[in-house]
């Protein structure tokens, strides 16, 4: 067994389910290790752990999460089997199909999810986890307050965030979140997964949509859009955007405010990752019209302009 089935093992046998024979390491996970353990009847559970968890409350706050996605959104999640600060047990899904079908079937569902759950503030009850990262879910009653303050500028005080955005990259990004009522429309709070790129994506044993790894509040659905529409879905998703838009009435522009979207999760990767895969440079190219640029001056020989 690799180090890291091993290491799910012990985590696994200290919570009491000790009729685990076996663990074979997960990939595509970002922040914690995780694996398949079977058990010795046969049957399989997910499970994953963090070496040194960064909160007590990171795994009870993601089971908390797929139920209220689940019992609240009407979309298929993991069934929590254990959830305590160590580990987090869940009932095993299936690989999504690569099927253009699938996706729409995940564009109804996504939009049932947040055209059903439409709340009056946005936040949530608790703060939850990002990766390693908590997200602070302090309540707002304005959409474009909680956004800069709680998903943009709370990002600038991490280590990682500071040494990639020097002082005229942070000033841009606050002259932007004072500008957001110019550039987003007014949109109502719902329940978002937090954290909805493709490999979030799965399938339940009978082959319906399912999600994974939420980080949830209430705030904007086109949050969620705005990730997966960013992040690379694979060919067969590319009907699924337009029959959301369809289904959630959408206007034309959808498409030109995700860079702005998606600034939130730029920064939370800048902020826990080395190497970003381009994130700042993302992240710099959406703050670039936000930059304060020299004002010209007219010189005094020839009358053209002059810039200091």
């Amino acid at each position: 067994m690799t180090d890291a089935g091993s290491f799910l093992l012990e985590r696994l046998r200290a919570a009491g389910l000790t009729d685990i024979v076996a663990v074979e390491p997960a990939t595509g996970g970002l922040a914690a290790t995780a694996g398949l353990a079977r058990r010795g009847d046969g049957t399989s559970v997910f499970v994953k752990a963090f070496g040194e968890p960064p909160s007590d409350d990171v795994f009870t706050a993601e089971a908390e999460g797929l139920t209220a996605l689940r019992e609240a959104g009407g979309i298929a999640t993991p069934e929590t089997v254990l959830a305590d600060r160590d580990l987090l047990v869940l009932s095993v899904l299936q690989p999504r199909p690569g099927t253009e079908a699938f996706w729409e079937q995940f564009a109804h569902a996504l939009a049932h999810l947040h055209t059903t759950t439409r709340y009056p503030r946005f936040g949530w009850h608790r703060d939850n986890w990002l990766g390693r990262r908590r997200q602070v879910n302090t309540w707002e009653d304005d959409g474009f307050a909680f956004f800069a303050q709680h998903r943009l500028l709370r990002w600038l005080g991490e280590r990682r965030v500071r040494e990639a955005l020097d002082a005229a990259d942070r000033a841009a990004l606050e002259r932007l979140c004072d500008r957001l009522p110019e550039l987003l429309p007014v949109r109502p709070a719902c329940l978002t997964h937090g954290d909805l790129w493709a490999l979030n994506v799965m399938a339940t044993p009978d082959g319906r949509p399912a999600l994974i790894d939420p980080a949830v509040s209430y705030t904007w659905a086109e949050v969620d859009l705005a990730h997966l529409w960013t992040t690379a879905p694979p060919p067969e998703a590319q009907g699924f955007f337009e029959l959301y838009a369809e289904l959630t009435g959408l206007d034309h522009d959808w498409r030109k405010r995700m860079p702005i979207l998606q600034l939130r999760q730029h920064l939370a990767v800048i902020a826990q990752f080395d190497p970003d895969w381009g994130a700042a440079d993302l992240v710099r190219a959406t703050l670039d019209p936000f930059r304060q640029r020299p004002r010209a001056r007219l010189g005094r020989a020839r009358g053209h302009p002059v810039v200091p």
